[in-house]
């Protein structure tokens, strides 16, 4: 039996559907690149952490990132509001971080729309505090 065609026309709905899936989660995870972190004066932390993802829009872009503590809890959580698909890499901050005593360092992840939490996290000591 002879095959004239490459696809039967029933599969290119599906063949489109994948690959509209892929181009859709081709951006990847969101990484933390950078963080900068500075003690204020009510003995609370900010923090400027640089963010890198290709974003894609509004269905796949880094929505938010976390400070986390070294048990996982979650000590602060900055939420990006919107995408930035022509600032890459892009820095934010959060300010007012309490960080309980004890703790030395923190890790800073971010997640995006598509993949949640994921991508590089970054390790900071926190300054005041010796490891």
């Amino acid at each position: 039996m002879k095959c004239d065609r490459i696809a039967p026309l029933g599969l290119i709905p599906v063949v489109l559907a994948a690959l509209m899936f892929c181009s859709f989660a081709w951006a990847g995870e969101a990484d933390v690149v950078d963080v900068r972190v500075e003690i204020q004066a009510d003995g609370s932390y900010r923090f400027d952490a640089t963010v890198r993802h290709a974003d894609e829009g509004w269905g796949h872009y880094a929505d938010a990132f976390e400070i986390v503590g070294p048990d996982g809890e979650v000590l602060g959580t900055r939420v990006l509001a919107h995408p930035h698909v022509n600032e890459q890499p892009f820095t934010r901050s959060l300010g007012g971080v309490k960080i309980p005593p004890g703790i030395a360092t923190v890790k800073v992840r971010t997640r995006d729309k598509v993949h949640g939490l994921g991508g590089e996290i970054y390790q900071v000591t926190l300054p005041g505090r010796s490891k």
